[in-house]
C-alpha cells in the first residue's frame, strides 16, 4: 500500500476529477478504475470525435469486469489530475492540440521512455508534472472497450505527487493494482526502462512472446545481454537498478505476454524505438558504455518495421 502522510485524509475524502488524454489501453484502464472507485472522469478526444465517442468505459480485467460512465470533451476542463497516456510517437501532436491546462492541479504522464518528462516540465511547469510509470498489458480493442491481459498492473509514482495522489493510489491498490511512491526519480524512470527495453526489443525483433524468447537460447542470450547493458547505462545515469532482479522479473512474466512495440510493428504503426531505445543508446555514448546487443536488437526492429 502507498504510505499516506498524516494530513492527507482531508485531501482524499472528496473524490477527485480526472482527465485522460489518450484513452487507449493504459488511459482507458486508469479511467475505468478511478471511475469505478467513485471519481469523475473526462476523456479528451479530437473535436470531430466528441459527438460519437462512447460515454462509457468497459474494462475486462483479472481485477473484474465493469462498465462506468465518463464524460467526453475536446478540451481539458479544470481537473485535479490530467493523465497523459498517448504513445510517445503521438505526444507532440497531442500537446499541439491541447490548450494550456491552467485549471489542472497535477499532470501525470504514463508514457514509455524518459524524454517526455523534461519536455512536459518545460511546457507546463515542473511543479505540476508528476513522473510515473505503469507496467502491464492493456489494450483498447475498440473505443471505450479495454482488455487488461496480465494478472498484474504496477503503478509507480514519484513521491512529489503523494499529497495529490495518495487517495487515488489507495483506491487503485484496492482494485488490484500494485502501487508505490518512489523517492528517487532516476530509479523510478530507469526502473521501468530496464525491464521494458529488453522485453520490447526482443519480442519485436524475434516476433515471439516473452515465453518463446526465453525458450530460444539465441534470443534469450541476446535479451540477457540487453538487460545487462541497459542496467549499466541506468546505473551510470544515477538509477539503482540490478540486472539480476530484472532477469528474475522477466522470467516471471506471463509466457504469452507480448509487447506494445511488437503489436505496433505488426499493425504497420511507427514503433516507439526512439522513446524506448533512444535514452539507452544516447546514455551509452555519453558514458562510454558498449551496448552491442541493444544496438543489434534495435537494428532488427528497424528492419522489421521497414517491411
Amino acid at each position: 500500500m502507498p504510505d499516506k502522510p498524516n494530513n492527507v485524509s482531508e485531501k482524499i475524502s472528496k473524490p477527485l476529477h480526472h482527465a485522460i488524454l489518450g484513452a487507449g489501453g493504459v488511459g482507458g484502464m486508469i479511467g475505468a478504475c478511478v471511475a469505478h472507485a467513485g471519481a469523475s472522469v473526462t476523456l479528451i478526444v479530437r473535436p470531430e470525435s466528441v459527438a460519437n465517442y462512447p460515454k462509457q468505459l468497459h474494462l475486462e480485467s483479472p481485477f473484474g469486469k465493469f462498465t462506468v460512465n465518463v464524460s467526453v470533451a475536446s478540451e481539458v476542463p479544470p481537473v485535479d489530475v490530467l493523465w497523459i497516456t498517448v504513445k510517445a510517437t503521438q505526444l507532440e501532436p497531442a500537446l499541439a492540440a491541447l490548450k494550456n491546462p491552467d485549471g489542472v492541479r497535477g499532470i501525470v504522464p504514463l508514457l514509455n521512455g524518459i524524454d517526455h518528462v523534461p519536455l512536459l516540465r518545460a511546457r507546463y511547469g515542473a511543479e505540476r508534472v508528476i513522473p510515473a510509470t505503469i507496467a502491464g498489458e492493456m489494450e483498447r480493442v475498440s473505443p471505450g472497450h479495454i482488455v487488461h491481459r496480465t494478472p498484474f498492473a504496477r503503478l509507480n509514482v514519484l513521491s512529489a505527487g503523494r499529497d495529490l495522489l495518495a487517495g487515488t493510489l489507495d483506491q487503485l491498490q484496492h482494485i488490484g493494482f500494485n502501487c508505490r511512491f518512489i523517492d528517487d526519480e532516476p530509479t523510478l524512470m530507469w526502473g521501468k526502462l530496464v525491464f521494458l527495453a529488453p522485453f520490447a526489443l526482443c519480442t519485436t525483433a524475434a516476433d515471439k512472446t516473452v515465453g518463446e524468447v526465453l525458450s530460444d537460447p539465441q534470443w534469450r542470450s541476446l535479451g540477457e545481454a540487453c538487460v545487462r547493458e541497459t542496467c549499466a547505462v541506468g546505473v551510470a545515469e544515477g538509477a539503482k537498478v540490478d540486472p539480476g532482479m530484472v532477469l528474475s522479473g522477466v522470467a516471471a512474466m506471463p509466457a504469452n505476454m507480448r509487447s506494445s512495440m511488437q503489436k505496433d510493428v505488426e499493425q504497420h504503426k511507427t514503433p516507439e524505438l526512439e522513446a524506448i531505445a533512444g535514452p539507452i543508446l544516447r546514455g551509452a555514448d555519453h558514458h562510454g558504455i558498449e551496448v552491442p546487443a541493444t544496438r543489434k536488437l534495435v537494428a532488427e526492429v528497424e528492419h522489421r518495421a521497414a517491411k
